[in-house]
């Protein structure tokens, strides 16, 4: 049965879609192999990956300081697992009608997969997950930038992206040529409050793949500290944090954690409890925001993409790389930002939870306590 690229488009369109680009599979041959969707799908002759837009108002809350979940709900969490994926399964359907096998691709985290062996001698390890912006550079969607963000000419970084292996083979859109979009201005570099993108023209700091004859670049982000800053663990950018921690001096920008061990830092403080009598105002929680956010959204992302994707996209809006264009401009009074350092005179301390519980509900029963560690 006929299926044409164009009629693919008309579809997406229909369904609301709002980027579609289409690269032959031989593109990517030269991907990392478990990163690589001709591993996923060897019968494979087209890969169509699709974008969303990240609507700009929903970093508003978290630009203002005063309003975090919709940046978790409509530009993170939702927005990738609910309500773009419902479109890739129409269109994976749409697909299949016409007799062409269709595989609808999460987009998962390609370097967090599990080392696993494989099922059978020839086979590789049964944890293929392919990099949805390597997929999104062979189909011509876009380009990635220097922070590992994903471009976009019509949204700049405001896109979520899905993909569709298909063994129809379709008409190919052109590979956009790396540096039409990314600027390599830096802003990403300066604005991340984890330090985490090393500075542009560090040639020793950037990783290169071949897709679709091209040399793609990007900068090997330190993904510990954006995992820390992303999941709430940066005092520079989470209030919540410094409220329930405000004796917790630490600089996100000097450790050398690993993602997976940031991983592992940052959901079980997000989750955990500590029972204190004499501190109820948390209800148990250890964080209590980091709880009840991803009770209402089943994610937490509290930095907002600062530097990687507010930065950027302001960036690009002023240099007129964005086609989406906007009446009035994102950054409209100086940025907020918290201090690491602890605020006032700095002290040891024995149990302040204890001391402002004990001090509320039993005034004076402390008297002739000791009020001051020495350090």
């Amino acid at each position: 049965m006929t299926l044409t690229s164009e009629m693919i488009k008309t579809k997406a369109k229909e369904l609301g879609i709002d980027l579609v680009g289409i690269g032959s599979i031989d593109r990517y041959e030269n991907a990392p192999t478990l990163m690589n969707p001709q591993t996923y799908f060897p019968e494979a002759k087209s890969v169509i990956v699709l974008a969303m837009r990240i609507p700009r108002g929903t970093y508003r809350g978290i630009e203002e300081g005063t309003h975090f979940h919709n940046y978790s709900f409509y530009a993170y969490n939702r927005l990738n697992t609910i309500f773009r994926p419902r479109l890739t399964y129409e269109l994976a359907c749409f697909i299949e009608d016409h007799g062409w096998e269709a595989v609808p691709h999460y987009p998962a985290v390609p370097e967090r997969a599990p080392a696993e062996a494989p099922v059978a001698k020839d086979k590789v390890p049964h944890d293929v997950v392919c990099s949805v912006r390597l997929l999104g550079v062979g189909a011509g969607v876009g380009e990635i930038g220097h922070s590992k963000v994903f471009l976009t000419e019509k949204f700049g970084p405001r896109v979520r992206l899905g993909s569709i292996f298909t063994d129809a083979e379709l008409e190919p859109d052109p590979i956009v040529e790396p540096g039409t979009i990314c600027t390599s201005c830096g802003r990403c570099v300066r604005d991340c409050p984890g330090d985490a993108i090393p500075p542009v023209r560090d040639e020793d700091k950037k990783i290169t793949v071949e897709i679709g004859g091209q040399k793609i670049s990007w900068g090997d982000v330190h993904m510990g500290r954006c995992t820390l800053t992303h999941h709430g663990l940066n005092s520079r950018v989470s209030p919540f944090l410094k409220k329930d921690f405000p004796n917790l001096e630490f600089d996100v920008s000097a450790t050398d954690i690993t993602e997976e061990e940031a991983y592992r830092f940052t959901h079980p403080v997000a989750l955990g409890n500590w029972a204190n009598p004499f501190y109820e105002e948390n209800n148990g929680s250890t964080i209590q925001y980091y709880k009840y956010i991803l009770q209402h959204c089943g994610y937490f992302g509290l930095c907002g993409a600062k530097g990687c994707i507010r930065a950027c996209m302001d960036s690009l809006e002023k240099a007129g790389k964005i086609q989406n264009t906007f009446i009035n401009p994102f950054y409209r009074k100086p940025p907020w930002e918290i201090k690491v350092e602890r605020e006032g005179k700095k002290i040891g301390v024995i149990n302040p939870f204890r001391e402002e519980g004990l001090d509320r509900l039993h005034p004076g029963i402390r008297a002739g306590e000791q009020k001051e560690s020495k350090f």
